[in-house]
């Protein structure tokens, strides 16, 4: 059985640290950067880390540990093509083993040589409805390779980060659809309020009523909402040809 080293007690304390966050009291941007300062800490290699997310096609860097990691992502965010794109949405971890030599997503890898980056590794974050990213590990140290107990640690913090990533968007969905149902309700008390002054006014049937309104929007090219908020404050509705 292998014996933990002192990495392993270093990526535990970290765990432990993630463990010890409420998501209640931290904002999505705090836990992931205590998620991408822990990794670099913890990490071989002298690494700056990031945190990729891809929505409707954009990529975010939504968290780095280091300028270093944000300046590569967005290198290849620019060129549309790299290690961190290609994990993040296609599920499978990505290695740039040595910026200096790979052939792969140029010119990034010489652009990250230049940098005094030497290797790249990027970790999808688990499959979740509605998002897809990676966790980003930039090496600046070739004495410490990218290595399998490397791999494991980075994707137990790929697979912490995802759980924010997803509260917050399951969140932020929740949210628009409760707003876009009052929306909709809004709309229809003010379009039933115009519909009944049409109809007391005008002996209209509710149909008729509506159809004055679907009328009106058609001709002046307004929503049948807008054309009912403005009959109900002003009393009147513009005559159509």
């Amino acid at each position: 059985m292998t014996r933990p080293t002192h990495e392993d007690d270093l990526a535990q304390l970290a765990f432990d640290e993630l463990g010890r966050m409420s998501f209640a009291d931290h904002s999505l941007e705090s836990v992931l950067q205590k998620v991408t300062d822990l990794a670099a800490r913890v990490l071989p290699g002298e690494p700056a880390t990031s945190v990729t997310i891809v929505d409707a096609g954009r990529a975010t860097t939504v968290a780095a540990s280091h300028p270093l990691a944000r300046q590569l992502d967005q290198v290849q965010y620019a060129q549309g093509s790299g290690p961190c794109l290609q994990a993040a949405t296609t599920g499978v971890v990505v290695e740039l083993l040595d910026t200096a030599t790979e052939s792969r997503w140029a010119p990034f890898p010489q652009v990250a040589a230049q940098r005094d980056c030497k290797g790249v590794m990027s970790f999808p974050l688990p499959p979740q409805e509605l998002i897809s990213g990676g966790l980003n590990v930039y090496s600046r140290s070739t004495s410490q390779p990218l290595d399998e107990r490397t791999r494991a640690v980075a994707a137990r913090f790929a697979a912490y980060a995802v759980v924010p990533v997803s509260n917050m968007y399951l969140y932020e969905s929740a949210v628009g659809r409760a707003e876009n149902l009052r929306a909709a309700l809004d709309s229809r008390a003010v379009i039933d309020q115009a519909k009944g002054i049409l109809m007391e006014r005008h002996k209209l049937s509710a149909d008729q009523a509506f159809s004055a309104l679907a009328e009106v929007s058609m001709a002046t090219n307004t929503r049948v909402r807008d054309v009912a908020e403005r009959f109900v404050h002003t009393g009147e509705l513009p005559h159509t040809p």
